[in-house]
């Protein structure tokens, strides 16, 4: 007998008993695992021992705070690519900011839709390797990915992404050149299937930049539209011509 698909394992941080309950029960009814801690230290510790699929984080918590949470497990390797979920009752934009600084991959507010939430969670857990994607590594001057096996390096360096920011370099890198609107990028990397605050991939792309170090530069900002992972000045435009006297650059 075939043996059935482990469900997916979310852990769910929030410190008030009657909410942890609503989440759960819509989680579980969704097809997840879910697995409880009332503490920040007591949803860092089961993080760090149980390995879950998703986090569900809230910021107020008390002993250690959300953000403190989110932090440490960013800076562990063995957690740094969780994807965390932020849920919260503080809905100011410096708050969301600060949260998806902080690497967070996404951010819902209290009160909260039980079926966004899981329409979210859906969306973080989808495969982190995907058939689809190529097995050979793409390349771009000094940058390099590999889709499958969700690595990227800049100058033989590996840079430490998380599920979402992996996600967003891979989408820009393979449509190099043209130009993502916000909104598709919110559809495509995040999964909604209607446009929200664009600011999360503004913070997202900042962050990302930040990662890439000398590589930045590749991500491109349109304003008033989008970004674009610039293509290389073969593929870009038609170098121009140089008397045959002159040494040819190195590549």
């Amino acid at each position: 007998m075939m043996a059935l698909p482990r469900p997916q394992v979310v852990l769910v941080v929030e410190d008030e008993p009657d909410v942890l309950e609503l989440i759960c029960l819509n989680l579980m009814a969704a097809g997840f695992h879910t697995v409880r801690a009332s503490s920040g230290a007591d949803g860092l510790e089961k993080a760090m021992s149980d390995l879950p699929d998703l986090m569900v984080l809230d910021l107020m918590l008390p002993e250690l705070g959300g953000l403190e949470v989110c932090k440490t497990l960013r800076r562990n390797p063995t957690t740094a690519d969780l994807p965390i979920l932020i849920l919260t009752a503080k809905a100011e934009p410096a708050d969301r900011v600060q949260g998806l600084e902080l690497g967070a991959d996404d951010y819902l507010t209290k009160p909260f839709s039980p079926r966004e939430l899981v329409l979210r969670t859906r969306s973080l857990l989808r495969r982190r390797v995907d058939g689809t994607l190529p097995a050979e590594p793409i390349r771009h001057e000094n940058l390099v990915v590999h889709p499958r096996r969700h690595e990227a390096f800049v100058r033989s360096r590996r840079v430490d992404l998380t599920a979402t920011e992996f996600r967003l370099l891979n989408m820009l890198l393979r449509g190099r050149g043209r130009v993502h609107r916000r909104e598709d990028l919110l559809r495509e990397v995040w999964g909604y299937e209607k446009a929200m605050d664009t600011r999360t991939v503004d913070t997202h792309v900042r962050r990302l930049r930040e990662k890439l170090g000398s590589a930045a530069h590749y991500i491109e900002t349109v304003r008033g539209i989008g970004y674009r992972f610039r293509a290389k000045r073969r593929e870009a435009e038609e170098p121009a011509r140089r008397p045959r006297s002159w040494p040819e650059p190195d590549e």
